[in-house]
């Protein structure tokens, strides 16, 4: 009666095996550069029918350990297709954990919490000279699984590899970046400094010159009225016209409709046709001239007496 039911659940048991280390350029076959580029390793087929056997919680995750430079860093599986013995990783994996090719690695399966926040520090600065470093660092890390704290990746874009120094991870030291939503801040490269940007110097307002318009006049051609000499009929000399009225007469023609730059609201001006002579030419003609002064003739002549 009680053979259907289970009051021991199978619990998940630690995956825990010595594998040589060697590079992905190692790897037989054709060249893998998706591994390269990434954060997952290539492991032998016995490790997937021993992983299966010990009822691991999914993803698979692993700690990678060097047992001579107690370096550690952590890592997703990708294929399992390597030679029994061996694994094969990327070679910015194995300068973290700074083994030799064929050195031997301690693997063990790993439970990581969700990211939620990384901090990166490019170690040079011409990753920042890309277009959007955050969007190309996103797009790289979709092949990646997790991240560690200390660990410096590489990422892989125009062929190009940008290394990047992990500085932080939270919520913990080692965390998984399987379909999560993490924040990501960046720091400045190693010795990095800011561009100077020099701000121009405000101008000095410079007083525009009045327009002259006489200087914009055209040249006068062909036919000039009421520009000839003439003769009075009483034998008087006739004054003419010298150029200096031609020219007044023309700037008055070509000044009209041209707007007043130096308008401001609120004042109103009265433009009159002729200019206010100056005090001393009023004083001058009150003096020379007196009304009804001169001498008539009258034309009917008077009868005497």
């Amino acid at each position: 009666m009680f053979g259907g039911m289970n009051f021991f659940p199978d619990l998940p048991r630690p995956f825990n095996t010595q594998y040589r280390c060697y590079p992905v350029a190692m790897l037989p076959g054709t060249e893998r550069s998706d591994v390269e580029a990434g954060g997952k390793i290539i492991m032998p087929p016995s490790a997937l029918d021993q992983l299966t056997r010990l009822n691991i919680v999914y993803p698979m995750l692993f700690k990678l350990t060097n047992a001579g430079t107690q370096r550690t860093t952590h890592c997703g599986v990708l294929e399992f297709v390597a030679d029994e013995g061996k694994i094969y990783i990327p070679y910015w994996m194995m300068q973290n954990l700074m083994v030799d090719t064929g050195g031997m690695v301690q693997v063990e399966s790993a439970t990581l919490p969700v990211a939620t926040f990384s901090k990166f520090q490019p170690l040079s600065a011409d990753f920042l000279d890309l277009t959007n470093p955050k969007a190309v660092l996103e797009m790289r890390l979709r092949h990646f699984a997790c991240l560690s704290k200390g660990d410096i990746v590489a990422i892989n874009y125009n062929n190009k590899v940008y290394e990047l120094n992990v500085l932080e991870t939270k919520p913990a030291n080692a965390v998984s970046i399987i379909e999560c939503d993490m924040n990501v801040d960046f720091e400045a490269p190693p010795g990095y400094q800011e561009p100077s940007v020099s701000r121009p110097q405000p101008m000095e307002e410079e007083e525009e010159p009045e327009l002259d318009i006489s200087q914009m006049l055209p040249e006068e051609s062909g036919f000039i009225a009421f520009a000839g000499s003439g003769n009075r009929l009483d034998g008087k000399k006739r004054r003419t016209n010298s150029e200096t009225e031609i020219q007044e007469r023309q700037l008055r023609e070509y000044s009209r409709g041209i707007p007043d730059y130096n308008f401001q609201v609120g004042n109103i001006r009265f433009i009159r046709a002729k200019k206010p002579k100056d005090k001393d030419d009023k004083e001058n003609e009150a003096e020379s001239f007196k009304a009804f002064e001169g001498k008539g003739q009258n034309l009917r002549q008077s009868k005497k007496k």
